[in-house]
């Protein structure tokens, strides 16, 4: 793998820490109890990909619920994650040590994420990582999720750089679509996903299990 990129580009959730379990979680509290939908826990993590909102309408219907009730649905849903999640809040082994010398090469980094701002806020101030990122694409930013590939070419345009010139951190076959469909490359971190849920995408050019891999020094000359 040789490959200088002008720019990184993370996704947030499963990629930047490793939260998905606690997502699926609570996402699995809400659809199955509050609002008693018959899911199972491996359906229930399927359907995890998009917004928020996207979710519900795939799984309920498109006018199942008014928008102010997906609103609070998201929040309510985001609070019992943020809850169970604190006490284990911490970059990904590595990634601290890859986000300082990246800063300090002037490589330019930005978050690409289906989350929400008050998710994203949550991982950045509690972490004070904020300072490293010239960018942030939430879910509130784009019109249509992962794998549409707005997310990832709004982050490129807001920080000057050509998609060509991007690579990609992902964890999930949606982000690194979208990747593709942004014309990114995309190094994957194994901590939701395998290798064989990739088979289709060839714009993938390394798998990782986290940031201390010896392969990814390269990116950072």
């Amino acid at each position: 793998m040789n490959i200088y990129p002008t720019a990184i580009i993370f996704d947030l959730n499963g990629t930047m820490i490793d939260d998905m379990h606690y997502h699926a979680n609570a996402w699995f509290d809400i659809l199955t109890k509050d609002l008693k939908a018959k899911m199972t826990y491996d359906d229930v993590k399927k359907q995890m990909y998009g917004k928020n909102e996207e979710l519900l309408i795939r799984v309920f219907g498109k006018d199942h619920f008014t928008k102010q009730q997906m609103d609070e649905i998201s929040i309510e849903k985001e609070k019992r994650y943020q809850r169970a999640f604190l006490p284990e809040l911490k970059l990904i082994n590595g990634l601290d040590e890859m986000l300082k010398k990246a800063y300090e090469k002037n490589i330019l980094m930005a978050i690409a994420s289906a989350a929400i701002p008050f998710n994203i806020n949550f991982v950045l101030d509690n972490l004070h990582i904020r300072k490293y990122f010239s960018a942030i694409v939430s879910a509130d930013d784009v019109a249509i999720s992962k794998p549409n590939p707005e997310v990832f070419t709004k982050a490129a345009k807001l920080i000057g750089v050509e998609s060509k010139d991007c690579i990609v951190f992902e964890d999930a076959p949606k982000g690194v679509e979208s990747a593709a469909n942004a014309e990114m490359k995309a190094i994957v971190i194994t901590t939701t996903h395998q290798e064989n849920e990739f088979t289709e995408y060839n714009n993938v050019i390394a798998f990782v299990k986290d940031y201390s891999d010896d392969r990814l020094k390269q990116i950072i000359n």
